[in-house]
């Protein structure tokens, strides 16, 4: 009897690490956790609030601008040491690309045994990923619709904007808007990164990186360049776009496994 129901719970957690190797169960997931995320900062927009008044340092309006209830900078954002660090994440994603496509094309360079389709699916699905996420999804669509004001120019924050939620698309900024963050995009697609090492290291350096890859969102915000939200859901969904592409190579993959097999 002990052994039947050590073998039932050796083979339902075996079934549970392998429903976490799937794509699907990561793209569901992470997709899922999205939008709940976006209704808990839509009907509680407080939070983006109170997040950007904690880097927020009030000071006296100027002469002749009376209208603004509230004055006042961003302390971070005139740091130059903050600056350079902000710089030089923006530019790691860029050179990861790069990277990666070196990697892909030596990897094309060997033929028959010695060529690694697993290897250069790996390859395929971070490149696209970074294309579909951060660049056309984030950079090029939501930015561009979304309307949200980013917290410096809003007149909570010293700015003449008015102040939109999260995910509301009726703001007054006209472009290259605040929801979502372009560099937390970024910096979740270099977190995605981590499926690229071998197994034996990802234990040990997926923490380090994820923390790494976090400083470029926390910037934003202390920068008053993002709300919280911003930087949350934009972290989130180049994971999302991430495991959306796995999804899509894996059920190639399965596809044309059947096509071969099938009589």
């Amino acid at each position: 009897m002990a052994y039947i129901l050590q073998s039932n719970s050796l083979s339902s957690k075996d079934a549970f690490v392998g429903l976490l190797r799937r794509p699907t169960a990561w793209f569901v997931s992470l997709f899922t956790l999205w939008w709940i995320l976006l209704g808990v900062f839509y009907a509680f927009p407080d939070i983006d609030i109170w997040t950007a008044q904690a880097f927020f340092r009030e000071s006296g309006c100027a002469l002749g601008s009376a209208d603004l209830r509230i004055c006042g900078y961003f302390p971070a954002a005139r740091e130059p040491v903050l600056i350079f660090v902000r710089k030089f994440y923006f530019y790691i994603p860029i050179a990861a690309g790069i990277v990666i496509i070196l990697l892909m094309i030596r990897n094309f360079q060997h033929h028959g045994s010695t060529y690694d389709s697993a290897r250069t699916k790996r390859y395929s699905v971070a490149l696209l990923s970074s294309i579909l996420g951060p660049y056309l999804l984030v950079n090029l669509i939501l930015k561009t619709i979304s309307g949200r004001p980013r917290p410096y120019e809003t007149d909570l924050f010293g700015g003449t904007h008015a102040f939109a939620s999260a995910g509301t698309l009726d703001g007054s900024c006209l472009s290259n808007c605040s929801f979502i963050s372009g560099e937390a995009a970024g910096a979740g697609w270099l977190a995605c990164l981590v499926v690229l090492l071998p197994p034996r290291l990802r234990i040990f350096l997926a923490p380090p990186i994820l923390m790494l890859c976090l400083v470029s969102p926390y910037l934003r915000v202390a920068f008053g360049g993002h709300y919280l939200s911003d930087v949350t859901l934009g972290f989130l969904s180049s994971c999302v776009v991430y495991a959306a592409v796995a999804v899509y190579y894996e059920t190639q993959e399965e596809k044309n496994r059947w096509s071969k097999t099938a009589l």
